[in-house]
């Protein structure tokens, strides 16, 4: 249904690239669809652009106009290390 695109954090790099993807009602995020996301990405973008790993979610962060929260988003794995 959508997707955002945010930097977590990453014990070697520092960064790297994570894709959340808000699954359309009655799908299943599966080790199998993530994997065919991130080859999809791979065909179409550079390898730095590519997401390393994906998280499924059944909705996303808006505010009341509909506006994506990237940030809360963000923070959410940010705080989860301490950083």
């Amino acid at each position: 249904m959508d997707a955002v695109v945010i930097g977590v954090p990453n014990e070697d790099f520092g960064e790297e690239v994570k894709a959340i993807v808000q699954l359309m009602p009655g799908q299943d995020g599966s080790p199998a669809l993530q994997d065919a996301l991130i080859s999809h990405c791979r065909t179409r973008l550079s390898s730095i652009k590519c997401p390393r790993s994906i998280d499924f979610r059944t909705d996303l962060p808006r505010t009341a106009t509909g506006k994506l929260l990237k940030r809360m988003l963000r923070d959410e794995y940010w705080i989860q290390t301490g950083s």
